[in-house]
């Protein structure tokens, strides 16, 4: 797929956060994009700023627990904007509260929007790609699909889900030989609106683990991985890749930390829980609101880092990785022949002495 052609794209959870800034950075290069969220404000206001930045847009209001309408959804996107080349799954539902203070109800509500809203988008996204042999799947992940931590059971539960369903379809793929990909990006915390929303059971109103970082980051990392699929996934951000080695080298050490820490790195110190929720419906509610790709969190949260960078160019720093140590180990092979040649010269016999 060329990077610079017109695409039509899919991004879920499309009205805020996350999904807003990637519908917009989409629309930057002009593609078609197709916006699926709940919140029909968001989505309106998505779609003014799609349009606005270059792009076109089309609006789909959907649930994504709701697998028959996410199918429609997918077909209304093909008779409308065209066939798909690229499927974003980014919706999620959340609660902040430790495991026993969440309902069997909830649970499962956090379940079918975040894990099994994956599961349908990607089914739906197949059944036109698979045919045409042709289209990318993004599934935007985090670092808590590799590393749980307390107070989002629910959510952890269900990126660590999307990892294993992800890396099983990207097998299958493989095995039959489709020019279908699917890859995924893993994030750090990210300043969206969801703080201000999520169901917060707990005393002081939730807030991301720092360091946070723009939501225009994730933007950037998933329209990269959409116009290069060969890649499994991304880490985006520092933190993520703390994270995830810290996890592998010594996941005990990580449990006994976040025990400690995990609590209050999670809570604002000032602010009470939010009075509205959006786990049953959509938070801008029967009075209309729009509330944007970013949250409150503007004047802590980092632009970018080197990280990203390595991250789109894993190939490039390796190649010169490989370079600098070959052309290191040249110069010491040099060094080596020359001082084993300074040592090997033909004998010289001994001057002799002047005769008297």
């Amino acid at each position: 797929m060329r990077l610079r052609s017109r695409r039509t794209v899919v991004v879920t959870g499309a009205s805020a956060g996350i999904g807003r800034a990637a519908a917009c950075a989409f629309a930057a290069r002009g593609d078609r994009v197709a916006l699926l969220a709940r919140g029909r404000d968001g989505l309106a206001a998505a779609a003014d700023e799609v349009q606005r930045g270059g792009g076109e847009a089309l609006v789909v209001p959907v649930d994504m627990a709701d697998p028959k309408a996410v199918e429609d959804a997918a077909e209304q996107v093909e008779e409308t904007l065209g066939p798909i080349d690229v499927w974003v799954n980014n919706a999620f539902a959340g609660v902040f509260a430790p495991f026993m203070e969440i309902s069997a109800d909830e649970f499962r509500r956090v379940t079918d929007v975040t894990y099994l809203g994956y599961v349908s988008g990607t089914r739906a996204a197949l059944r036109h790609m698979l045919p045409r042999d042709h289209g990318t799947i993004v599934q935007v992940g985090s670092a808590l699909a590799y590393r749980g931590i307390p107070l989002q059971t629910a959510y952890c539960g269900a990126k660590h889900a999307i990892q294993g369903f992800n890396e099983s379809l990207r097998c299958e793929l493989l095995h039959q030989g489709s020019r279908v990909r699917t890859t995924m990006v893993q994030l750090p915390a990210v300043n969206t609106p969801q703080f201000d929303w999520v169901l917060d059971r707990l005393p002081r109103r939730a807030r991301p683990v720092a360091p946070v970082y723009q939501p225009e980051v994730a933007a950037r990392a998933i329209v990269h991985a959409a116009g290069h699929p060969r890649r499994r996934e991304y880490w985006v951000g520092g933190s993520t890749a703390a994270a995830l080695v810290a996890n592998a080298l010594a996941p005990g050490l990580l449990d006994r930390y976040l025990a400690r820490t995990g609590y209050d790195a999670q809570q604002s110190p000032d602010l009470p829980p939010p009075e509205t929720a959006n786990l049953w419906a959509p938070a801008d509610g029967p009075h209309g609101h729009d509330y944007g790709a970013h949250g409150r969190f503007d004047r802590e949260a980092l632009p970018g880092g080197p990280q990203e960078w390595l991250s789109r160019n894993r190939g490039r720093v390796g190649v010169g990785l490989t370079v600098g140590a070959a052309v290191l180990a040249g110069r010491r092979l040099v060094v080596l022949v020359r001082t084993v040649a300074g040592c090997a010269h033909p004998f010289r016999p001994a001057e002799r002495l002047p005769t008297t």
